[in-house]
């Protein structure tokens, strides 16, 4: 089939966009935003019409227009949970983005602007894999209070993606094999991938796993009580600590672990010792999640931006490679991600979900 589809992926000051026409990405681009502009906004959501005409223009710039597309599609955002796959973006879904039903976040914007799109253009928008894809198991849910329980807000789109593209290039089905997969960049999200469903996986987004980049990973909790009843810090301070300055940014004063590296390299002991403890932290929610699994692990998959680090990645294998053979897949593959997920829907090999 000919098919032309649009993909974005709104960030805080950036907006990437990819066209695809059968089946070759003919554009990719990424769309800086003036930060001083977005300041104008009171919300996120409100910068929609301003971020649809750069993206115009981007594209009148190659040459290329919106005229004939058969589909758009876009990061999903801060929905109440859902499956993984591919979701109409309807009108429901709109409403809960503009709302912030779990927060404000740049990706809420992509099922907003997509649906705009599609409106205008006549075609179908989807949103796939969002971040708050909740697959997890009953007995995964349990926090140790009542009042608590364990959610599910990870890096879906990409662990998915790599997930599905290891099993095909294993002569398999992504719903027939169990991977553990780490997604090392700002934030550490680990899953465990089962027959398709991510069953197990750390809340990457507030605090749960390993620390990262910039995220404090879990704390322990009687000494992060005391932080926080200490007086020195407001709640949006300790906030802060655990989302933005925590990780390598706390230690080290950088969200760079190639500088990290580098400085490693020149014989600082410190920074040995945050490095190592990084790989070490990965590597036991790994064992975590393959004590789980109940079944043998197929692979364990490493991606995300510390997985172009061959001596992170080296560090982590020698610790996890007894549970099954170690695939590295560095970066992150969101943009093709997103059109495959649409592409499956044009093509009958997936039913696009319907949010209520």
């Amino acid at each position: 089939m000919k098919e032309k589809i649009l993909v974005l992926n709104p960030g805080s000051t950036t907006s990437k966009i990819a066209l695809y026409m059968n089946g070759e990405c003919v554009l990719s681009k990424n769309v800086e935003h003036p930060a001083h502009e977005l300041r104008k906004f009171k919300r996120i959501t409100d910068q929609k019409d301003f971020r649809y005409e750069f993206i115009k223009d981007a594209l009148k710039k190659e040459g290329l227009s919106l005229h004939g597309l058969t589909a758009v599609s876009a990061r999903g955002g801060l929905l109440k949970p859902i499956p993984g796959g591919t979701w109409n973006v309807n009108e429901k879904m709109v409403s809960d983005l503009q709302k912030g039903l779990q927060g404000e976040h740049a990706s809420n914007l992509g099922g907003i602007m997509a649906y705009q799109i599609g409106q205008e253009f006549n075609c179908p928008a989807f949103i796939v894999d969002p971040v708050i894809v909740d697959e997890l198991q009953d007995v995964a849910r349990f926090a140790g209070l009542p009042e608590i329980k364990r959610r599910s807000i990870f890096h879906a789109l990409n662990q998915k993606a790599v997930a599905r593209e290891a099993a095909e290039e294993m002569g398999s089905g992504y719903e027939d094999c169990i991977f553990i997969v780490a997604h090392l960049g700002g934030g550490i999200s680990v899953g465990l991938h089962k027959r398709g469903k991510v069953v197990d996986v750390n809340n990457a987004l507030d605090g749960e796993g390993p620390f990262s980049a910039e995220r404090s990973g879990g704390l322990p909790v009687g000494d992060l009580v005391k932080l926080c009843f200490s007086g020195q810090y407001t709640e949006g301070e300790i906030r802060k600590k655990i989302k933005g300055q925590g990780g390598l940014v706390a230690y080290m004063g950088t969200s760079s672990l190639l500088e990290v590296e580098e400085v490693m390299d020149q014989g600082d002991e410190k920074a040995k010792e945050v490095f190592l403890a990084l790989a070490y932290q990965v590597a036991k929610e790994i064992g975590g999640l393959a004590a789980v699994s109940s079944k043998k692990i197929d692979a364990v998959i490493l991606t995300g931006g510390m997985a172009n680090s061959q001596k992170m990645v080296e560090e982590i294998k020698k610790r996890v490679s007894f549970i099954g053979p170690v695939i590295i897949k560095p970066g992150e593959k969101e943009m093709e991600a997103l059109y495959r997920g649409a592409l499956r829907v044009l093509e009958g090999k997936e039913a696009a979900g319907e949010y209520q």
